[in-house]
């Protein structure tokens, strides 16, 4: 495993998900209650950023055309995406976020 420091605690929130890349892959970090989640920032239905959308509990929707998105698993949950967000370990030390990519 190969953890990066991506940001720290008080760059993400429930409200306010935070965009990061590493190399030339784009990843999006989400706050759900006490928990953080990375996932791949681009929809698999057409390029738009997932940390543009709406976020809503537990999920987020991508602003370009509206598919759903459950945070902790990627899981697409509607049209027109068919295809789930990959995910990425995610661990916290301290206040600094790392994630293994």
């Amino acid at each position: 495993m190969t953890w990066q420091i991506v940001a720290t605690t008080a760059r993400v929130s429930p409200d306010s998900p935070f965009p990061f890349t590493i190399g030339e892959r784009q990843f999006a970090l989400f706050q759900v209650d006490a928990n953080y989640y990375a996932l791949d920032n681009i929809c698999p239905h057409a390029y738009a950023l997932m940390t543009d959308g709406f976020v809503e509990g537990d999920t987020v929707e991508c602003p370009l055309h509206g598919a759903m998105f459950h945070i902790p698993t990627g899981k697409c949950l509607g049209p027109p995406a068919d295809a789930d967000l990959k995910t990425y370990p995610v661990k916290v030390e301290g206040v600094e976020i790392l994630v293994d990519v």
